[in-house]
């Protein structure tokens, strides 16, 4: 399975540190952070992520289109171009989109916006070949990030997009809880662009309060078999969004979360696992 570190994990490094500290921490792929992308250079980070020997998993993230926070319709889209166009050039796998707060909007037309955003955006997808993968996310953000917060509401818009590039991005911490949640999970594989991976601290103390995987009381290791068993072969996106994470030695953070996400994989034989259809 592959493993990658995002830079929203090492907050406080820049994208040359991200790079270097993947490399030291023996993790092969990276999720870019966009505004490190930006600070460092897309030109220069184009150059600097090709000279590595890391894959990138994601590129995280494009969206608003909701326009909570305070860009209009248009903005977002050529911001989002702007991030596919980029994404296609490290060869990402997906671009992470939020679709933003559900703002001043009625529910059907925030849906409608977001809707036509992804269809809009599908080809460019396309050609750059990168995946777009839609996050819904738990309803503790859904004023600031994204007013989608369920399975099922967010697998109705990708139903309606009906494009082979708009996937899932399915974020453990903020999907754990849905009902019935492993037993869907082998039927979900076909739609997810990759999962993101941290863990829950009962009772959070803030929004921004989330744990290394195997730290929390998830059950990771049967939702990662799952996964799995169904034929998922995408990367597995490490995102710890928190106060004490971000204060801590980082490459002792990241050496500790690959050694933990290697005791949490299935022991599979190779034969036994069905690729996703």
């Amino acid at each position: 399975m592959r493993f990658s570190a995002n830079g929203l994990t090492t907050l406080h490094w820049d994208l040359l540190q991200d790079v270097c500290g993947c490399r030291d921490a023996e993790i092969d792929s990276i999720g870019l952070w966009r505004p490190k992308v930006l600070e460092f250079g897309e030109e220069r980070a184009i150059e600097l992520l090709r000279d590595s020997s890391l894959d990138v998993s994601s590129v995280s993230f494009v969206g608003g289109f909701t326009g909570g926070n305070g860009h209009g319709f248009r903005d977002a889209i050529w911001d989002a171009r702007e991030a596919i166009r980029f994404a296609g050039a490290v060869g990402a796998d997906s671009v992470v989109v939020l679709s933003g707060g559900r703002s001043s909007h009625t529910l059907n037309h925030a849906r409608r916006l977001v809707l036509d955003a992804l269809r809009e955006l599908a080809d460019d997808a396309d050609e750059a070949g990168v995946d777009l993968a839609l996050q819904p996310m738990h309803p503790m953000f859904a004023a600031d990030w994204t007013f989608l917060s369920g399975l099922d509401e967010t697998i109705d818009i990708l139903a309606m997009a009906s494009h082979p590039r708009i996937k899932l991005a399915f974020d453990i911490y903020h999907l754990w809880q849905e009902p019935d949640l492993q037993a869907r999970l082998p039927e979900l594989v076909p739609l997810l662009g990759i999962v993101q991976l941290s863990d829950w601290r009962e009772p959070p103390r803030s929004c921004q309060d989330r744990l290394l995987p195997g730290d929390g009381i998830i059950p990771l290791k049967g939702i990662i078999e799952s996964l799995v068993r169904g034929g998922y072969r995408g990367h597995f996106d490490l995102q710890v969004w928190s106060e004490e994470t971000w204060n801590s030695d980082y490459l002792e953070l990241l050496i500790r979360a690959r050694q933990q996400f290697e005791a949490l994989l299935p022991r599979i034989p190779v034969a036994a696992v069905e690729p996703a259809r």
